[in-house]
């Protein structure tokens, strides 16, 4: 009885720290046995990836610790549309769907919903060059969504107000082929969440954000509807953990932080000398890079110079790299203006910040630190994580340290430090334009891959189709 009475304030108190929208816990339910977790999701760069780099995305590592958290293996089976993403989960062919999903008063009504992951803003997008739309009701052309999708509830609860409002649904397309259409003119307007719109336009920078159709939409997990009492409250017991650790704050930095800032020059800029430049200097690249991918160092490199052997800065540093002379001589440049050289002597120094770091600072961050180092220096970055520590953060995670450097250039706080005054801001958005690059570079190198898997099942497919095809029956075996 004392058993029962615990894990029923237990689950209260928990509910009480974050509200979700879920039936009453029934305790005596029998619980399910599960030799696996078994998660249904969507494909996306900030929900769910597998490429050569392994998974990826905001959600499967959320999943990840959570079958860590019930010690069990996990297994992310992606579906190609929400329909079938839904159904899934009402046939218990999945326990969970975390595939960056928006609670709505349907869904509410569906299935049981887990704690808030984060919030977004719902958009209208629309193709760079054309009006911008100011008024939802007068708009010049068709607005398309996906079926199923949480755009649907946002239009619906506008025709309330705005009668004539009509739009398309489709349900062969996801959310980034209508971003590509919207791209290419090929349609209007579409609806999508803020931090979709904001990673797609690294990609695609023709999109544009027009109008705020809804605020503040809760992005959540869900679970079934019947007999998941018992994986609710495990949810709930993990989430609490998960937030009190900063796990919550870390994953939207890692892949919402640094997205905010969108140039569209910029990127055009950018995706053109993929096409243009990079090809030239690749190999060097490829071939330096060690065991750090060679596309982080590229991407350093494009914010260093944008690939300009003989980019020159106000303050006297070269090349693709651009190496200060002291730097260049401790690397073994002697030609600063010689691509292959400065990249050599880049890797080389770059390497040599991600040796210098302390044990402390995990590997998925350390080369945000190292090249913080890159910009500033090693001893402004360590003066940083010093007053990171001293104000009850962690001086060893990367969402906590871009808060702080910014304070090196106020003689409030680099009065307190070893090394005085530095551009904090500076690598803060030195670093975010390099992720931002780097991203770019991955989905670039993505997309390539895969039209070169279709041209080669296409080959294949010609080939066997113009094959001779044997027609002497007597010579055949029996």
């Amino acid at each position: 009885m004392i058993k029962t009475l615990f894990i029923i304030l237990l689950c209260a108190i928990l509910s009480a720290c974050q509200p979700v929208d879920i039936q009453q816990v029934d305790i005596a339910a029998p619980a399910q046995k599960r030799s696996v977790l078994k998660v249904g999701t969507l494909y996306g760069p900030q929900i769910y990836l597998n490429s050569e780099l392994g998974e990826t995305g905001f959600d499967f590592e959320m999943a990840q610790r959570f079958a860590d958290y019930l010690s069990l293996p996990l297994e992310m089976i992606p579906y190609t549309d929400r329909k079938a993403l839904f159904k899934a989960l009402k046939d218990n062919d999945i326990d969970i769907i975390a595939a960056g999903i928006a609670k709505t008063p349907n869904r509410s009504q569906q299935f049981k919903l887990g704690p808030t992951l984060y919030k977004v803003n719902q958009v209208l997008v629309y193709k760079e060059g054309t009006p911008e739309p100011k008024d939802i009701g007068t708009l010049s052309g068709e607005i398309t969504v996906m079926a199923n999708s949480s755009s649907v509830n946002t239009l619906t609860q506008l025709q309330k107000d705005y009668p004539e409002l009509m739009w398309n649904q489709v349900s062969d397309k996801d959310n980034e082929e209508l971003f590509a259409l919207i791209a290419k003119g090929e349609l209007n307007y579409t609806i999508s969440d803020s931090n979709s719109l904001l990673i797609n336009q690294r990609f695609l920078p023709e999109l544009r954000a027009g109008m705020i159709l809804e605020e503040k939409v809760e992005v959540v997990w869900l679970l079934p509807p019947k007999e998941s009492d018992r994986l609710m409250s495990q949810l709930l017991a993990f989430w609490h953990k998960e937030k009190r650790a900063g796990t919550l704050e870390h994953l939207n930095e890692k892949y919402f932080g640094h997205v905010k800032r969108f140039d569209y020059v910029d990127t055009r800029a950018f995706i053109r000398a993929i096409d243009n430049i990079l090809p030239e200097y690749r190999g060097m690249f490829e071939e330096y890079a060690g065991e750090l991918d060679w596309r982080k160092l590229a991407a350093a490199s494009y914010q260093e110079s944008h690939w300009n052997p003989t980019a020159r800065s106000p303050t006297g540093v070269r090349g693709m790299m651009m190496l200060t002379r002291p730097t260049a001589t401790y690397v073994g440049v002697d030609n600063r203006l010689d691509a292959e050289q400065s990249i050599r002597g880049g890797a080389f120094y770059l390497k040599d910040m991600l040796d210098r770091l302390p044990e402390s600072i995990a590997d998925s961050q350390r080369v945000w630190f190292a090249l913080a180092a890159y910009n500033i220096g090693l001893g402004h970055v360590e003066d940083a994580r010093r007053l990171t520590e001293s104000m009850g953060m962690d001086p060893s995670a990367w969402r906590d340290v871009k808060k702080v450097l910014p304070l090196l250039q106020q003689s409030k706080y680099y009065k307190q430090t070893r090394y005085g005054y530095a551009r904090g801001s500076e690598a803060v958005h030195y670093v975010d334009s390099i992720r931002r690059y780097y991203d770019t570079l991955v989905w670039v190198d993505n997309q390539t891959k895969q039209m070169e898997m279709i041209e080669e099942n296409d080959s294949i497919e010609v080939i066997a189709e113009e094959a001779p095809i044997n027609t002497n029956v007597s010579a055949q075996q029996p």
